[in-house]
């Protein structure tokens, strides 16, 4: 038998499989595969925003050498790795047990939005224009303000620390929150989307002890909560009136309405917004001081 009949042999075997195998299918089976696929999809994007997705990547690097090893035969790093990886599900189970606690409750009571809306670049430049004339006011006016925009990762438990507002952004809501004789002047302000969720919030402080000791409490709480997730933090001081923004712990002061502008288009209507915004954090001189 010939290369030639002997390929044709193989492509025929695998044609009749393939027919065998699409004829077998039915409409449940195909049911059955969207629905797997559909709870599939929103488990991957309930871990891309949340903060457990970063230790489910280094679970899947364990499984990953626990397979690799098992195959190689490494007999101790493949039983090192294996306790490892169950003592790792057993902690996460332990750790984020608040988040997943709040997930079951949502799921509960049919708070699951399985189709996120996503907001149009038109949107995104009305608010962070109407946020920028806030700020440049506020800075003018020396009232401290701290406006946190939520990107990919979720900032629920954050946001369950301050009022809930649920109001759509504007330069008004915005200044009237920080009016020094308002009561929730001293917290910040979390945004999702277009409206501001809650205000009063109680964001983590940055644990960075290399900050300049003139920066206060605002400054290190803007700096913590970008450094414990990708979240962008605008704030004005209330003794200078200057304009600084942190992302990924780095912290850009003095910003100019055009710097300021052109740094919040940048993080919040790119789809890179994370490394994006590392890199111009680095253009403009962002440093964690």
């Amino acid at each position: 038998m010939g290369v030639t009949q002997y390929i044709a042999n193989i492509w025929q075997t695998f044609q009749l499989w393939v027919i065998n195998t699409v004829g077998s299918i039915g409409i449940a089976d195909v049911v059955d595969m969207l629905i797997i696929a559909f709870l599939l999809y929103k488990l991957l994007k309930f871990l891309r925003k949340s903060r457990l997705g970063m230790i489910a990547r280094s679970i899947l690097v364990l499984v990953a050498i626990v397979w690799i090893s098992g195959q190689l035969n490494l007999m101790v790093l493949n039983f090192v790795t294996s306790q490892a990886m169950g003592i790792g599900i057993l902690a996460l189970v332990v750790l984020f047990q608040p988040e997943i606690r709040q997930s079951l409750e949502r799921l509960g009571k049919g708070d699951i939005s399985f189709f996120s809306k996503d907001n149009s670049v038109a949107d995104m430049e009305e608010i962070i224009a109407q946020t920028v004339t806030a700020c440049v006011q506020m800075a003018k006016d020396k009232t401290g303000a701290l406006i946190v925009f939520e990107r990919k990762m979720s900032l629920e438990d954050e946001t369950k620390t301050g009022t809930r507002l649920d109001a759509k952004l504007s330069t008004e809501l915005l200044m009237n929150i920080f009016y020094d004789k308002a009561p929730l002047h001293d917290g910040a302000v979390i945004v999702k989307d277009d409206r501001v969720v809650s205000g009063g919030c109680v964001l983590p402080l940055s644990d960075n002890l290399s900050l300049s000791r003139e920066l206060g409490m605002r400054h290190r709480a803007g700096i913590g909560v970008s450094e414990k997730s990708d979240a962008v933090a605008v704030m004005v001081s209330e003794e200078s009136g200057s304009i600084s923004v942190a992302v990924a712990g780095n912290l850009r002061r003095h910003l100019a309405k055009d710097t300021l502008e052109n740094l919040l288009r940048n993080e919040l209507t790119t789809e890179e917004g994370p490394k994006a915004s590392s890199l111009l954090m680095r253009l403009l001189g962002g440093k964690k001081s």
